[in-house]
């Protein structure tokens, strides 16, 4: 076994790393091959195999990264001369499909974050 398992919060139940379950996980997801026998050259419970191949079939595995979205500028507009002058203000709006985020300073990053990602699809 290749992997350096570290120990667990109970006996007997260790903690394997990522990249080994998500290594064993995609051997286990091709053609003709037996996810018992692999499961025992590595020296892991069976089941344990298969609920890692059913996480890497639902994306439990993927790193994750954050997507870049386009940004439109639009040009100011303009005012008439009869209105009083706007001071501008420091918001940013982001338009992720049928949602509007208005971000004003002094936003708290975790919260934005949070926000963004309930946006995802």
């Amino acid at each position: 076994m290749d992997t350096d398992k570290t120990a667990g919060n109970r006996k007997g139940r260790p903690n394997y790393p990522a990249d080994f379950k998500r290594r064993l996980a995609i051997e286990a997801c091709a053609p003709g091959i037996s996810v018992s026998k692999l499961a025992q050259q590595n020296g892991i419970n069976a089941n344990m195999l298969f609920k890692w191949r059913r996480e890497l079939r639902t994306g439990l595995f993927e790193p994750v990264v954050p997507a870049l979205l386009p940004v439109l500028v639009k040009p100011a507009m303009r005012r008439s001369p009869s209105l009083p002058p706007v001071e501008p203000s420091s918001m940013i709006e982001i338009i992720i499909g049928d949602a509007v985020v208005r971000l004003h300073a002094g936003i708290d990053a975790a919260l934005l974050q949070l926000v963004l990602q309930s946006l995802r699809p």
